[in-house]
């Protein structure tokens, strides 16, 4: 085996101009992969952590219905003590959960005593919130810093709503909600700060103590909305999701259908749709760049076994046998794909390492300046390594078994 490596190489040598031509387009082909999977991976990590770490938490906990009807923020929908207990139990069972949080949402009517609109209200633990979306604080714009998020007596209010009715922090303000029960109460608010919105100047949330919805809401027992949950690893969500789901499935209503549902948090909003287009222009990279592998060996090796008849002609007359032949140029394809995909591999780590000494920033949604670190972990390497010089082995098969199956006296009289 290796003398026909040898062989192999000396051929490739023999046609030193084609040869560095197909193993430069191989290269081009691994370089544009990898710096590809490399940005567009932290873009979409980086997407996915303003998204779960500011807002959402990597899964919620709901009453089932909840969602379905989420745009109206039912009250009646709310999970009584005795559920919370049961997922809480669930939750602290389960040694993949980080932290969690519980809250009460609801929509209310904002007034400055002048002018009136409407807001979302989250009603926090804000010790347990932050854990659950560490980067919630970091959207505060103004106002008092620093303790915990947000006191009894105080709001955090949505960037939006401030501006349309002048109002800042230190401003006392009113919430008016309805409770489920079609009363209705309003109480009165200081502003601790502005929050700007994690995905776009829409957002309309506003943050007060769980302790103050309750009251605001007259709840005669401390119920929730929903469960927000961080996991410890982000890369095993999935997997977290299923055995929490599979535990709390068990927990029955009166109809004897599930009374809970569990939802990761690329079932609650669009930007999940964002990554999934991330995902798919990854594939149809990974398909481009097997397409140039197969044309150019494919093309190089047919070119090879054609201007070569004579000579395979040659050794299959002495007694090469086809065996040795295949395995020739199925070594000439194999040693163009290793040192194509060698070169790309070691230009993509060194132009990943001179984006990260860069320190590119971009935007997304109201978060400016966000660094920008291009990573690739070794599996991703290994795999679009490992297909490429697959492809290179493959495009060499028919023209290989081509020349292998020479006739020598036909291929001895070929002008």
């Amino acid at each position: 085996m290796l003398n026909i490596l040898k062989i192999a190489v000396r051929n490739l040598a023999r046609f030193g101009r084609r040869t560095l031509l197909t193993s430069s387009l191989i290269t081009l082909g691994i370089v544009s992969v990898l710096l590809f999977v490399a940005i567009t991976g932290s873009f979409k990590a980086m997407m996915i952590g303003q998204i779960t770490d500011s807002m959402l938490g990597h899964m919620q906990v709901h009453r089932r219905g909840y969602v379905a009807s989420i745009e109206s923020l039912p009250l009646n929908l709310n999970m009584p003590p005795q559920l919370v207990a049961k997922v809480k139990e669930a939750l602290d069972a389960n040694p993949g959960i980080a932290a969690y949080a519980p809250r009460v949402k609801f929509g209310a009517m904002f007034s400055n005593f002048t002018e009136t609109t409407s807001v979302r209200v989250n009603g926090i633990d804000p010790e347990a919130e932050v854990k659950v979306t560490p980067l919630l604080p970091a959207r505060q714009q103004d106002g008092a810093r620093g303790g915990p998020l947000v006191k009894r007596g105080e709001m955090l209010v949505p960037a939006l709503v401030a501006r349309g009715l002048q109002v800042k922090a230190g401003d006392t303000v009113v919430l008016v909600a309805t409770n489920k029960d079609g009363s209705v109460n309003g109480k009165t608010f200081v502003i601790r700060g502005t929050l700007e919105s994690a995905t776009g100047p829409g957002g309309r949330d506003g943050y007060i103590h769980i302790d103050d919805a309750r009251e605001l809401l007259r709840m005669a027992q401390p119920e929730v909305s929903e469960i927000a949950v961080s996991v410890k690893d982000p890369g095993r969500v999935e997997r977290v999701y299923a055995a929490i789901n599979a535990v709390l499935a068990e927990v029955k209503n009166k109809e004897g259908r599930p009374a809970l549902e569990v939802h990761p948090w690329q079932r609650l909003t669009p930007f999940a749709n964002i990554a999934n287009m991330i995902d798919i222009l990854t594939l149809a990279i990974k398909v481009m760049l097997v397409s140039i592998v197969l044309v150019a060996v494919m093309n190089v090796m047919v070119m090879a076994v054609y201007e070569r008849i004579r000579e395979i002609g040659t050794i299959s007359a002495i007694g090469t046998p086809p065996r040795r032949i295949l395995a020739l140029f199925l070594s000439e394809g194999l040693l163009l794909g290793v040192v194509g995909t060698l070169i790309g591999v070691a230009i993509s780590l060194g132009a990943i390492y001179a984006l990260n000494l860069s320190k590119i920033t971009f935007s997304f949604g109201q978060q400016q300046g966000l660094l920008l670190a291009p990573a690739i972990g070794a599996y991703d390497v290994i795999t679009i390594a490992a297909m490429v010089i697959g492809v290179a082995v493959i495009a060499s098969l028919q023209p290989a078994w081509k020349a292998s199956r020479m006739d020598p006296v036909i291929a001895l009289s070929h002008v």
